[in-house]
């Protein structure tokens, strides 16, 4: 990608200095989900010995919610200062792609656009929609209209989902800021309030998501289209890039992966085929009134 010319977004939470040690409180749903499991503990000082040991681990920065595949795992060990380095230059990156969402999307939508806030953190730090932890991936807060991003989760999407590449970093980014159109758009509030009608989990629940997700993957094709216009940002490969990056992180691609049998009912982001079919429609058209997937 061309971006080096590109000015950075001024709306950056930069929290990667002051987050990775402790993951401050667990939500209200991880509590409630631990209480069976705590509970027993607190009539024995041995098991209360054992509370005490894991709130310590967990304020010095050891997640143990990872071993029972909860929470975000925090660093570990030091950083060296190449690590240091190159994540300062993907902080740079991916503030001048929140800076061209800002401006394409200030043009596209005008006045009724307002500019989301990208934090940065390492490990975990608290949200607007409780804790944010490194596991969880990106993820946009209705709440507080912000953007999570720990900018370890790009190794994780170029190691272990063989997708690397500077585009396919926009487009997660890009995905992100869709939600936020969403919000503005009162989408995500009438999904929310569908869910809650339904019991909040289930098929028809899962299905609502999908939907969402594949939406937000059409308004990211939607900006790379004209950021191309606006920017001349691509770079042979790019599209490539993103569209390789959808497919790797699609739900049938992420269960198999998981040893499991692919089970649709289960989708909450959509197929391989449906994010990379949404981000091209997106691209090739930039109209984000195409992108209408039975919302």
């Amino acid at each position: 990608m061309h971006m080096d010319n590109e000015e950075e977004s001024r709306n950056v939470d930069d929290r990667r200095a002051s987050t990775g040690k402790g993951g401050g409180m667990p939500s209200m749903k991880t509590m409630m989900f631990l209480w069976p499991l705590v509970k027993p503990l607190l009539r024995s000082k041995f098991g209360l010995v054992i509370i005490g040991g894991v709130v310590a681990a967990y304020m010095m920065g050891y997640n143990p919610l990872a071993l029972i595949g909860m929470g975000g795992s925090t660093s570990s060990g030091p950083v060296t200062q190449e690590e240091k380095v190159e994540d300062e230059k993907r902080k740079v990156f991916i503030s001048k792609i929140l800076k061209s969402t800002e401006d394409i999307w200030t043009e596209t939508l005008g006045s009724g656009y307002t500019k989301p806030t990208m934090v940065l953190y390492r490990g975990a730090t608290s949200s607007g929609c409780g804790a944010a932890q490194s596991q969880m991936g990106p993820f946009y807060c209705p709440t507080d209209k912000k953007v999570y991003l720990d900018l370890g989760f790009f190794d994780e999407l170029a190691n272990r989902h063989n997708a690397p590449g500077d585009f396919a970093q926009a487009y997660v980014l890009a995905h992100e800021i869709g939600h936020h159109i969403q919000d503005l758009e009162g989408t995500l509030d009438k999904v929310q309030r569908a869910k809650q009608r339904w019991g909040g989990q289930g098929t028809r629940s899962n299905a609502l998501q999908v939907k969402v997700e594949l939406q937000a993957d059409c308004y990211a094709g939607a900006w790379a289209h004209h950021a191309q216009k606006k920017f001349k940002m691509l770079e042979p490969g790019d599209i490539e890039e993103a569209l390789n990056a959808a497919s790797a992180i699609g739900d049938d691609t992420l269960q198999k992966q998981a040893g499991q049998r692919v089970r649709p009912d289960g989708f909450t982001h959509g197929s391989s085929e449906q994010r990379v079919r949404w981000f091209k429609r997106g691209f090739v058209s930039g109209d984000l009134r195409l992108c209408d997937t039975g919302i």
